[in-house]
C-alpha cells in the first residue's frame, strides 16, 4: 500500500531523516515507533506532503502503486490517504457536522453532499452531538470526531499520529477498538504512531522503529522484544 525508499528530509540545514526506508503492506495496522524528537511526526507530515524531501520515493497504491513524492498535499487526501495530525486539530468553533462536513471535498472517487450514513455507524456518539460544537466535546470524543473526519474522506490509507494522546485511560481502550474496527471489517490499512505499548501490541500487526530519523527494527508485533523496547523506546 505504502513504500518509502530512500527518503531524506532536512529542516532548518538539519538532517532530520536519513534514508529512510518504509513499507506499510495493504490490510496492516503498521506502528511506527520511537522516543521523542525521533523523526516520527516528521516523516508522516513528509508522507501527506506537508513537509517538502530533499530525495527519495513516497509510493503509494493497492495495485500499481505511484509516486506521490511531489505531489501537492490536496492531490493525496484525493486519491485515498486521511491524516489524522497529533492534538487532533478539530475546529473547535465548528459544530460535529460542520467538521465532518469539511472533508466533503476532498472526498476520494465519486462526491457526494451529505456526510455518508457509514460514518454514524462507526461513531454512533458524533450523531448525537452533530449541533454540538468541537471544542465542548471530551478528548475522546474529540478523537473520534477527527477520526470521522479523515474516514468522510473514504480513504484506502489511515495515518493516526498518537491517537491515545490526551485521553482518559478507560477510552483509551475504546479508541484501540474503533482502530481496529477499521483495519479488519472496513478492510482499511493504518499506519499509526503510538508511544503507548500496551496500545501498539493490542491494536497493531507490524511494527517499525525509527531512531535518530533511521529506520532500525522491522517486524511482525509479535516480534517486538522486550530488548528491543529497552533499546529504542525506554526514556
Amino acid at each position: 500500500m505504502l513504500a518509502i525508499t530512500g527518503l531524506n528530509q532536512f529542516y532548518r540545514g538539519s538532517h532530520i531523516l536519513w534514508d529512510v526506508d518504509l513499507q506499510v503492506p495493504q490490510g496492516s495496522c503498521t506502528c511506527l515507533m520511537g522516543r521523542n524528537g525521533m523523526g516520527k511526526t516528521t516523516l508522516l507530515k513528509c508522507i501527506m506532503g506537508l513537509l517538502p524531501i530533499t530525495s527519495g520515493k513516497i509510493e503509494y497504491g493497492a495495485g500499481d502503486r505511484q509516486d506521490i513524492a511531489r505531489a501537492p498535499a490536496d492531490r493525496r487526501a484525493r486519491i485515498g490517504i486521511a491524516y489524522v495530525p497529533q492534538g487532533r486539530e478539530i475546529f473547535s468553533q465548528l459544530t460535529v457536522e460542520e467538521n465532518l462536513r469539511i472533508g466533503l471535498g476532498a472526498r476520494r472517487g465519486q462526491k457526494v453532499r451529505e456526510i455518508p450514513e457509514h460514518i454514524f455507524g462507526w461513531f454512533p456518539v458524533l450523531k448525537k452531538m452533530l449541533r454540538r460544537r468541537g471544542g465542548d466535546l471530551s478528548g475522546g470524543q474529540q478523537q473520534q470526531l477527527a477520526i470521522g473526519r479523515a474516514m468522510v474522506l473514504d480513504p484506502q490509507l489511515l495515518i493516526l499520529d498518537e491517537p491515545a494522546e490526551g485521553i482518559q485511560p478507560n477510552i483509551v481502550h475504546e479508541i484501540g477498538d474503533i482502530i481496529m474496527r477499521l483495519n479488519r471489517e472496513a478492510k482499511l490499512t493504518v499506519l499509526l504512531v503510538e508511544q503507548k505499548l500496551p496500545f501498539a501490541r493490542r491494536v497493531a500487526s507490524e511494527f517499525r522503529i525509527i531512531d535518530k530519523g533511521r529506520i532500525v527494527s522491522t517486524g511482525a508485533i509479535s516480534a517486538l522484544t522486550d530488548e528491543l523496547v529497552h533499546q529504542h523506546l525506554t526514556v
